[in-house]
């Protein structure tokens, strides 16, 4: 812990901000969050190693849960919220929570990421148990919400990962599998809402897609168990039922209403 320095935290590249045009700001900007992909490429055998756990965990009944604070959090139930439509999975299984509650993904709850305990609190709520996975996401690595959490859930004999900006912080240390992005000093020196965010966001993105592919959820490169929940998502199912089983519009169209799901007419569909 002595050689740990929050990289987050050192100064910007970049100074008079405030004194440079707006395109000027925005070129350098630019330029800096393309250094995020190339970071997140570091750390993809981490990445593989949690999805590879996960999918087995899934493939029991197992499910996962990502805890966070400000930014972090909102991430988690962003990526937790599109599973249900994307995948059709039901909403249970894979569950955003933040300090502070609901109420913080609007508006920030003062000291609510100060609280070592309320994360493993709030976990149990669901019912938590050791075929469960808890991803702990904080740029920082430092944020005691998550920290505790995480430390309570491996201590019960959960898989644990967590996702951070700073190599070597405590969450990193203290989660079974560290997935620690390096993107090096923000433009505004401090705000993790900018490069780390970035990274957290590419990271889930991985994170959730290939364990619904690894299970499933997936057909060819198609959302085949997507929710028909409006007209956009309904063209878009009949145009993949035209091109998998070879029908003109119409017809995918009243096979798709007949079935109810892509999937299922692409399984049980017959000319």
């Amino acid at each position: 812990m002595s050689n740990f320095k929050k990289i987050t935290e050192i100064a910007s590249s970049h100074d008079n901000l405030e004194l440079m045009s707006t395109a000027d700001l925005l070129n350098r900007i630019n330029r800096e969050d393309q250094q995020v992909p190339m970071a997140v490429a570091d750390v993809i055998p981490q990445i593989e190693k949690l999805v590879n756990a996960l999918t087995e965990r899934f493939l029991k009944g197992g499910r996962l849960f990502y805890i966070g604070a400000g930014t972090s959090g909102r991430l988690g139930i962003l990526d937790a919220s599109e599973i249900p439509p994307t995948f059709g999975l039901p909403h249970d299984l894979v569950i955003g929570i933040i300090a502070g509650g609901d109420g913080a993904i609007r508006k920030a709850v003062e000291f609510a990421e100060d609280d070592t305990a309320q994360a493993w609190k709030d976990l149990q709520k669901f019912g938590i148990d050791v075929l469960d996975t808890v991803v702990g996401i904080a740029a920082s690595g430092t944020t005691p919400y998550v920290l505790g959490g995480i430390q309570s859930a491996r201590e019960q004999g959960l898989l644990t990962a967590g996702i951070t900006n700073n190599p070597g912080s405590p969450l990193a240390l203290a989660a079974e599998i560290a997935i620690a992005v390096n993107v090096g000093p923000e433009f505004v020196t401090g705000s993790t809402r900018m490069k780390s965010g970035t990274s957290q966001k590419l990271v889930l993105n991985m994170i959730y897609t290939a364990l619904m592919i690894r299970i499933g959820r997936v057909k060819g490169n198609k959302m085949v168990n997507m929710q028909l929940s409006n007209n956009k998502l309904v063209d878009r199912g009949t145009r993949y039922l035209m091109e998998g089983l070879q029908l003109g519009y119409e017809e995918a169209s009243k096979v798709l209403k007949e079935f109810g799901s892509v999937k299922k007419a692409m399984d049980n569909y017959k000319k």
